[in-house]
């Protein structure tokens, strides 16, 4: 049976929807399929930025250190950056320009500044090794990419075919961004529309290599939007009983803004709720803390190890968190013994439960508050009033409720396609335009997702996604090996961590430590195994009657021990 809250913020969605509320609906046509749109929404985020710029103006947006940003400034500096980039480095409409960098107040103001010229935000993976840097790069033919000096340092001697411009993260957007910085009452800004290119994001799929998921500006700002109408429910939910926040909304940014997380739900979303926004650049729980009781952050998202390590911290009573209400997490699945212990350590917040991807610009299902603490394994409920989520077999075929198939999502945020891939965007959709997830699951009597294994050959460490093909291609490139088995192992901390069995070429030596130094400079450190998960056979791999690798049975045989029973 629906929950009280269930049925209470059904009836709020249903009044925001009403024709004239704020999440009225019109339809729009994605793919020969009518979907939902809302009708408010700004054409394009460069619409998007300057409306809730000139709203919230003088209110603190973005706090980097001792930098603080208003949201009138923020514009005014996106706006410089857009004039460098269009008269001093060439940019025009639909071109690809890169970011690869940290988070900072000076990341957020280039991003904003590459849409302004008309330009697609590609956001390549910060984490990443200087190989995968340059095939992000080529891959979509960024001709101009924005660089700190760690990324750019990675790129030394690899071929690619962007110029790099470098940036700073420290003090004032002028000084950062020196190198692109114009003079907007002189420059030409193109007309952006709704169809127009956006945003690039990187996903490793089960093929291997990372594809560039594009997005129209329709469909990342109906995915900003979307979560906006989530927290203008949860708002009137709260009003509704006398408990609304008085002042103003404030984010921890603890997640790579180079991720959808961080992107969509924590950054984008934070123009239309005029949300403080408090950078971190890199994870620190101790760190989180303080910035929590100064800012008086009032919402935290992060993969689900930083909310239950902000909760388990020995200093965790030493700080005032009294204003922080929301603790959210996605990007990877929360053990559920972790939703007890942080509603236990923070008495007045709630965890809160998200589900989306890369390809669907952060929007999927939602689990809030006293509905989580009742279904804490459950990602929630499809988000109004824009997702449509269905359970599907393999021909695409609705199935009933209970029954297990791949979650599947059609929304008018979902992406556009990989980037000159037709074979892998045609995959990806259901002749009905709804986006398979490669995540099985099921839904229950009321609606509640449930996500039961995935399809995709992945590991989620936490909330970064790893191929198990990309590592074991990387493997083989060691002369020695003549197979490998590379598999997900279950971690209390990251979620997940990678683990790879091989077995070497007659006359061939290798240990476990020579062949992860190996692997270290030729992908990301996060997608190595650690030594102790690392196993050397005495005897080729056992196969399926396909003449695969049977990758469960050797998880078995050498990582037996570390499995849940």
């Amino acid at each position: 049976m629906p929950t009280e809250l269930d049925k209470t913020l059904d009836a709020i969605m249903d009044t925001l929807t009403a024709p004239g509320a704020p999440a009225e609906l019109v339809s729009v046509t994605r793919g020969g399929v009518e979907m939902p749109m809302l009708k408010n929404a700004p054409p394009s985020l460069v619409h998007y930025f300057a409306h809730y710029c000139s709203q919230h103006g003088d209110q603190p947006f973005l706090i980097d250190g001792e930098t603080r940003i208003s949201f009138a400034e923020a514009w005014d500096a996106a706006q410089r950056v857009a004039a460098g980039l269009i008269a001093d480095h060439g940019v025009a409409k639909g071109d690809r320009v890169g970011i690869a960098a940290r988070n900072s107040a000076n990341w957020i103001i280039a991003y904003m500044g590459i849409l302004v010229a008309g330009g697609c935000a590609t956001l390549l993976n910060g984490f990443s090794s200087g190989e995968e840097l340059a095939e992000q790069i080529e891959l979509v033919g960024c001709r101009l990419l924005l660089a700190d000096a760690q990324r750019a340092q990675r790129l030394d001697g690899q071929a690619h075919g962007a110029r790099i411009v470098l940036f700073g993260h420290d003090g004032p957007p002028s000084n950062g961004l020196s190198e692109l910085w114009g003079d907007p009452a002189t420059a030409r800004f193109p007309e952006v529309g709704p169809d127009d290119y956006a945003t690039i994001l990187y996903t490793s799929g089960s093929t291997g290599k990372s594809k560039g998921a594009w997005s129209d500006h329709r469909g990342v700002v109906s995915g900003a939007l979307s979560y906006a109408m989530q927290s203008l429910m949860a708002f009137n939910y709260l009003d509704s009983g006398g408990k609304a926040p008085t002042s103003q909304a404030c984010a921890l940014v603890a997640v790579p803004l180079f991720h959808v997380t961080g992107e969509v739900p924590v950054f984008l979303q934070s123009f239309a709720l005029g949300r403080k926004l408090v950078l971190m650049p890199r994870w620190d729980a101790g760190e989180a803390l303080r910035l929590m009781e100064k800012e008086k952050v009032s919402y935290f998202a992060g993969v689900p190890l930083m909310s239950y390590e902000i909760a388990t911290h020995p200093d965790r009573a030493k700080y005032d968190l009294s204003s922080c209400t929301g603790f959210a997490a996605g990007g990877a699945p929360r053990p559920v013994e972790h939703v007890g212990k942080i509603r236990d350590a923070f008495p007045d917040g709630f965890p809160l439960m998200g589900y989306g991807l890369t390809e669907t610009n952060g929007v999927g299902c939602g689990n809030f508050n006293e509905n989580y603490l009742a279904k804490p394994s459950s990602t929630g409920k499809p988000s109004r009033p824009l997702v449509d989520l269905a359970i599907l077999d393999d021909a695409g075929n609705k199935l009933p409720q209970g029954q297990v198939g791949e979650i599947s999502i059609r929304s008018v945020c979902n992406f556009m396609g990989y980037w000159n891939n037709e074979e892998a965007t045609k995959a990806a959709y259901t002749k009905d335009m709804y986006f398979r997830t490669g995540d099985l699951g099921k839904l229950d009597e009321d609606g509640y997702v449930y996500i039961v294994d995935r399809k995709k050959d992945i590991i989620i460490r936490g909330g970064e996604n790893i191929t198990c093909l990309e590592v074991e291609e990387a493997v083989y490139a060691h002369d020695a090996i003549a197979e490998c088995s590379v598999f997900g192992l279950p971690d209390d901390r990251m979620g997940e961590v990678p683990a790879a069995v091989f077995y070497l070429k007659p006359g061939q030596s290798l240990s476990p430590g020579e062949l992860r130094e190996f692997l270290l400079s030729h992908i990301a450190p996060f997608k190595v195994p650690l030594p102790e998960h690392i196993w050397v056979s005495d005897k080729a791999l056992p196969r399926l009657g396909t003449q695969k690798i049977d990758k469960r049975t050797v998880r078995k045989m050498f990582a037996g021990d570390l499995l849940p029973a």
